[in-house]
């Protein structure tokens, strides 16, 4: 059994739009999903329309600058929701936190809405506070961390360090490009956007986050973006309808395609949390077992090693002709 310490504490997230979609069904919020971004071109972002924020993960690294590439200024008098991250681990949690509260006329669970509205008028630091003491929230944020089958507490084994990441949520708000990190001391404003143009203001968190990327070695591969997008399901099925009524058989094909994706979309997210949800250690167990009664385990150790040693060879390879 996991001590007290081990079960109040946050555990950290995956950046994963299922494991995101999950937490949103635990908070009661309708009408939205997570979705992957892997690029900021103009097709990528016309393609998850409506967006409303953009979730951004990248290596923390100690000392950098904390402006995200020296574009913003500090908004103490930010008038929509953010709140300070006061413990470990739960900045995935925050992060969408900020971000969903300010997306206007979304639907939220009976306890999120409870808790924002308790935390209203508090400063960003309490906020914090209050929202990571809760039981359920923390709970809902664990929900797809599997059963530890063994425990290494009190073990004395050596601790090493390991890379550190955080999330953070960029989002329009009266007119600009909002980062809201939980580590900084209020949100930064990044400049005012053009509505007029193409993608407004996705366009400009763009400009934003390729001058965060480019306060790194080139070539770090350390980031990962997802949108926060409206749900295509609803939009689609309502287009669906219209093109029936009006027996549009071509775009109804297309629509039917577009759900199919989608639904497969969520039927694979689905199959991801229920193994996520899994502790293997025991499967592995048995297996590596059965093997070595077989006499099949060294024969496959000895495999990986030859494949490996193949791999090193290759790289060192391609390394010496460049």
């Amino acid at each position: 059994m996991a001590d007290d310490e081990t079960e109040s504490s946050w555990k950290l997230f995956e950046s994963d739009p299922a494991c995101f979609n999950e937490l949103f069904t635990a908070l009661g919020v309708r009408g939205l999903i997570v979705d992957d971004l892997y690029s900021l071109d103009d097709a990528s972002l016309s393609a998850l329309r409506p967006l409303h924020a953009l979730v951004f993960l990248f290596k923390w690294v100690a000392g950098a600058d904390e402006k995200g590439g020296g574009t913003g200024q500090y908004d103490n008098d930010f008038g929509g929701f953010f709140m300070r991250q006061t413990v470990n681990n739960a900045c995935a949690t925050i992060a969408v936190l900020n971000g969903i509260c300010n997306i206007p006329a979304i639907e939220l669970g009976t306890e999120l809405a409870q808790l924002i509205e308790f935390s209203n008028g508090l400063d960003y630091e309490t906020k914090g506070e209050v929202f990571t003491s809760s039981d359920w929230l923390r709970t809902a944020h664990n929900s797809l961390i599997p059963p530890s089958a063994v425990s290494l507490e009190n073990l004395g084994l050596p601790k090493t360090a390991e890379d550190a990441y955080h999330f953070v949520v960029y989002l329009p708000q009266v007119g600009s490009v909002y980062e809201l990190d939980g580590l900084k001391r209020a949100p930064v404003n990044h400049g005012s956007y053009n509505e007029s143009v193409n993608f407004g203001w996705a366009q400009k968190a763009r400009e934003v986050i390729e001058a965060r990327i480019a306060t790194y070695p080139a070539g770090s591969v350390h980031f990962n973006l997802l949108a926060i997008r409206s749900d295509p399901l609803p939009i689609i099925q309502t287009q669906l309808n219209e093109a029936k009524a009006k027996n549009q058989s071509e775009l109804m094909r297309l629509l039917e395609e577009q759900m199919l994706v989608e639904k497969e979309k969520r039927d694979r997210w689905a199959f991801d949390n229920s193994i996520r949800r899994h502790n293997h250690l025991g499967l592995i167990y048995a297996l590596l077992s059965g093997m070595s009664q077989t006499g099949g385990l060294d024969k496959a150790v000895e495999g990986a090693k030859a494949k490996y040693k193949e791999i090193r060879e290759r790289e060192e390879s391609k390394g010496g002709a460049q």
